[in-house]
């Protein structure tokens, strides 16, 4: 940083800065209100400041509200910029350490409903060894007082919304219990069943809260350029195309486009690499990463909550991770079941008279396990696909992108760049050279918007062709242009154009040479000179993703487009896509038919596209997909979004997709296979209601942790 920045800084912090009451070299004197009455904060800005390299003393008078601080004199030294940095780092930590608070609160609460089931079991087990007729007593009430939740979420189930739930079955499994006449085991089936309700809770919250942190680090400020001075605002207050600084060691609180300097940056938290961002100028960089070296000045283009970090935030919050036909069908049939335990142990009663066995099998549920730890790796797989830079809306769409196997692709701006580009330029014998045919074409086409002459005059500009003065102009629609360039009559267009005017065209290269290609045909005072050839390129990675969807997944690719059959021909014959798949000139009601056809074909069907006129197909799809950059409605229409734009993505979502239906696969393999044994042991030869408690809630703490998994293999691979 040069003297004359650094000075220019240090008086533009000062003007902006009301806070400070005096100031000379070495020492400073601030007003901070807050210090006054709030002695937690006083403290925490004091460690901040002492703990910086160059500040040798601080002082606090809490009582005027004054901080003193001396410091180093050094020119490289900006004290102003470390008393609002230490400021801002004092308030975040304030604000971590009450939510800390607020945390240990909940925690407490949490582990608050093992209170009366542990003092049941420990008295109960108490006065086995201890003969004090007072002592069990004690016993009993605790467990009575543990039971009351049980009894009183039963007995609303049956008078309020009259039906029979899970409760109900544990409420009759403690009483039959009970009338054994022993009272350890209800107690350590109530404290299990608690312990066993709080494990599953937290884990399937876990997921929940790593995803809210990635709001939380956006950050509280931003150092902004406003009226030729950098101030400190607050990180949402940041105005769009305004100029934000960061500095190493702080987060980016915006997204935007890095305008100067260059940085490294640290993007784990958001998207999970370890490998960081070399950062330079026009480098688009996200919200809430971190700059570990170097210093970047970036103009804003989202926002707060308009962030990729808070836009993932949001979407795996309302992410109904429930709505899955599997929990569905979890949940019913935990209903279904209800009624066919108790004649079942109703039957075993009557036979055998042996009200333990009746516990046992009123005890063994296994569907409790699968509707928990579903939820989980559903939440697990989001967190997952979301650091990859894949929103994916709800579980039930991961569920149906693991079952795909036709996926449609639109073919421009999907498996195509969307952009045209010049790529030839051909010229007839003893004619013009190319590049004089590029500079009649570009000074033709100047300042007209067509895709195609854009694409004329970016090709010229690139290959920095001067262009010529236009003295005159008709533009034909449908045709081309017709323009006096230096006295000169140039013709720019179809080969209908010049033949009209009376042009002859010749064939001046093999039709194979220009496969995929499209012409335009150049004249120049009644003499064909040349041909322009222009394509919309195919995107880098379309072709080894379509190769890897046929070859390792096994699906039936697609291509649908409104383009010509021709061309459409043409890019499916690139990327090896029968021509059977193929669908051309296609309007928006017409990609709907296809995708309803395909779907009422039996196929389990994704569609991808980016287009306002694809929306309507991505609503008939079974898994919709777009891109972070395409229209607005096809984004909001979309299932799934590619954040980072890139098709490759897409076969990361699917894989993580497929190992979450594995995953659940093996969860419930955990949880039926041990409960489904011990309930045929309950039924023939007896169980322990203890030990039936141990299988049941045990099988389904293992399959809520083993659902985590994939996030902790995650993790560990980031380090």
């Amino acid at each position: 940083m040069s003297k004359s920045l650094g000075n220019t800084r240090l008086r533009n912090k000062i003007e902006f800065l009301p806070l400070i009451i005096h100031q000379v070299p070495g020492r400073v004197r601030i007003r901070v209100h807050r210090i006054s009455y709030d002695q937690s904060f006083a403290m925490l800005l004091k460690e901040h400041l002492i703990t910086v390299e160059g500040i040798t003393k601080v002082r606090l008078n809490c009582w005027s509200a004054s901080v003193i601080i001396h410091y180093k004199k050094n020119k490289n030294f900006n004290i102003n910029h470390q008393i609002l940095l230490s400021i801002n780092h004092a308030e975040t930590a304030k604000s971590f350490y009450q939510k800390e608070d607020n945390n240990n609160s909940k925690k407490l609460e949490e582990w608050s409903s093992l209170t009366y089931p542990g003092l049941a079991t420990l008295f109960s087990l108490t006065s086995l060894k201890i003969k004090l007729p007072g002592l069990r007593l004690i016993a009993i009430l605790m467990l009575l007082r543990a039971a009351f939740p049980v009894v009183q979420r039963a007995y609303d189930s049956i008078i309020n919304q009259h039906k029979l739930n899970i409760d109900c079955i544990d409420t009759l499994a403690l009483v039959f219990s009970g009338l054994q006449g022993k009272i350890v085991t209800p107690s350590l089936v109530i404290t299990l069943h608690e312990l066993g309700d709080i494990i599953r809770e937290k884990t399937a919250r876990s997921t929940e809260v790593k995803t809210s942190n990635l709001l939380d680090t956006i950050g509280n400020f931003a150092w902004v350029e406003r009226n030729e001075s950098i101030i400190s605002v607050e990180s949402h207050k940041v105005e769009l195309e305004e100029i934000v600084i960061v500095y190493p060691g702080e987060k980016i609180p915006v997204d935007g486009i890095v305008v100067k300097g260059n940085a490294t940056i640290d993007q784990q938290q958001l998207t999970g690499e370890s490998m960081p961002l070399i950062a330079e100028e026009n480098t688009y960089v996200y919200a809430s990463t971190l700059v570990r070296s170097g210093e970047i000045r970036i103009k804003s283009e989202k926002i707060g909550h308009n962030t990729r970090a808070a836009a993932s935030f949001k979407l795996l919050e309302k992410a109904p991770v429930h709505d899955t036909r599997m929990a569905n069908y979890a949940a019913n049939l935990a209903e279904h079941l209800i009624m066919p335990s108790l004649l079942l142990s109703a039957i075993i009663l009557t036979v055998t008279r042996d009200p333990s066995r009746v516990a046992s099998i009123l005890t063994l549920d296994f569907v409790t396990g699968i509707r928990v730890s579903m939820p989980t790796a559903f939440l697990g797989a989001l967190n997952h696909t979301t650091r990859h830079g894949i929103l994916v809306r709800s579980g039930r769409t991961l569920e149906l992108l693991s079952e795909i196997d036709t996926i449609v692709f639109d073919k421009t701006g999907t498996l195509t760049q969307g952009n045209i580009e010049v790529v030839h330029i051909k010229t007839v014998a003893q004619g013009l050279g190319p590049e004089k045919v590029l500079q009649l074409a570009a000074s033709a086409e100047q300042r007209i918007t067509h895709p195609v002459a854009e694409a004329i005059a970016h090709y010229a500009n690139k290959r920095n062709i001067d262009i010529l003065p236009r003295q005159s102009w008709d533009y034909e629609v449908g045709l081309g242009m017709v323009a006096t360039i230096d006295g000169q009559t140039v013709l720019v267009g179809s080969e209908t154009l010049l033949s009209s005017k009376g042009v002859t065209v010749i064939e001046i290269v093999k039709q194979q040479e220009t496969a995929g290609l499209s012409p335009v045909y150049v004249a120049c005072d009644g003499v064909f000179q040349g041909i322009i050839y222009y394509s919309d390129p195919l995107r880098p990675q379309s072709a080894k993703l379509i190769h890897a969807l046929q070859r390792d997944y096994g699906m039936e690719v697609h291509l649908l487009t409104g383009d010509t059959q021709k061309r459409a021909t043409e890019v499916a014959k690139q990327l090896n896509i029968p021509p059977s798949q193929v669908h051309a000139e296609a309007f928006p009601e017409d990609k709907a038919k296809i995708v309803r056809k395909l779907h009422h074909g039996g196929k389990t069907v994704a569609f991808v596209g980016d287009g306002l006129n694809d929306s309507v197909a991505l609503a008939y799809a079974d898994v919709s997909i777009s891109f972070e950059n395409g229209s607005d409605i096809a984004r909001e229409t979309a299932d799934v979004v590619l954040m980072n734009n890139d098709l490759k993505d897409l076969l990361e979502a699917i894989s993580i997709a497929q190992q979450t239906k594995q995953l659940i696969t093996q969860n419930t393999l955990m949880v039926v296979a041990p409960n489904v044994a011990a309930l045929g042991l309950a039924t023939t030869v007896g169980l322990n209601p203890l030990l039936a408690t141990l299988v049941h809630n045990g099988t389904a703490i293992v399959a809520g942790l083993n659902s985590l998994r994939p996030l902790v293999q995650h993790k560990l691979e980031s380090n």
